[in-house]
């Protein structure tokens, strides 16, 4: 039997509230608070798409996105969202991340959520303050595109409950990008600009390795190692004996 998931962004009882929960001898205490918060600076970001037994594609997007977040003292400061997120064709998936604040306070909290159309995320955002018996328990929104980020963020205050999305088998994983070949090499070196060549193999020379190869002489017996990827020879290791005497690596 297929097993099938819901996910849903309603956050149970939470819904248009952020609750910061102490943990004590005496119990728990809890106070309600709320942030905006903008991450829109992207690094590291990639996407990749694949087709899947259902016949519908499906795109997946990693990477970290920073700003700021505003709002309670424990909710304001640098705000990071390292975040993925998978969407089929309508734009309709999950997401999951962690998003931390560091202010005032620090609080680091993981979140998971939907994805509506591809460009409104919510979801429940669980995570830690300073303290190690704060706890945050809060609803999250935001907008979201690939090259934006997230925009009109929000930590409690009013957060939408937003739609709901079924995870079944059937969907699909991207191509892992294939891994460089490795090419080891033995003989005469002919050094060119920004290349060397061995055994009639030529191979680039990055910017780390040029003082090495600067050494060398036409006609030097190197042992080298290079990578091939994509038609692209790149030098990666270099070690040299000078027919005019000296050692290179």
């Amino acid at each position: 039997m297929r097993r099938l998931f819901f996910i849903t962004a309603a956050g149970l009882a939470l819904l248009g509230a952020g609750v910061a929960v102490a943990h004590d001898s005496h119990g728990n205490a809890v106070q309600a608070l709320s942030a905006t918060f903008t991450a829109a600076t992207g690094s590291n970001v990639s996407s990749q798409s694949c087709t899947g037994s259902d016949n519908v594609t499906y795109t997946t997007t990693r990477g970290r996105w920073t700003g700021t977040a505003t709002g309670d003292p424990t909710l304001t400061g640098n705000a990071t969202l390292d975040a993925e997120l998978l969407v089929n064709s309508a734009g309709d998936g999950t997401v999951t991340g962690r998003i931390r604040i560091d202010g005032a306070e620090h609080t680091s909290a993981t979140f998971a959520g939907v994805v509506s159309g591809g460009t409104h995320i919510a979801g429940l955002a669980e995570g830690r303050g300073s303290a190690p018996w704060n706890r945050l328990i809060a609803n999250v929104s935001a907008d979201w595109s690939s090259t934006g980020g997230f925009t009109n963020g929000k930590l409690g205050g009013g957060t939408a409950g937003g739609n709901a999305v079924a995870v079944t088998s059937g969907g699909c994983r991207p191509a892992k990008a294939p891994k460089p070949e490795e090419i080891n090499l033995k003989g005469a070196v002919t050094v060119g600009t920004g290349t060397v060549t061995v055994a009639g193999v030529t191979c680039s020379v990055p910017s780390n390795l040029l003082p090495a190869v600067q050494k060398l002489q036409n006609g030097d017996r190197v042992e080298a190692r290079c990578t091939s990827s994509s038609g692209t020879n790149t030098l990666v290791r270099i070690n040299g004996h000078a027919e005019h005497g000296g050692d290179h690596h």
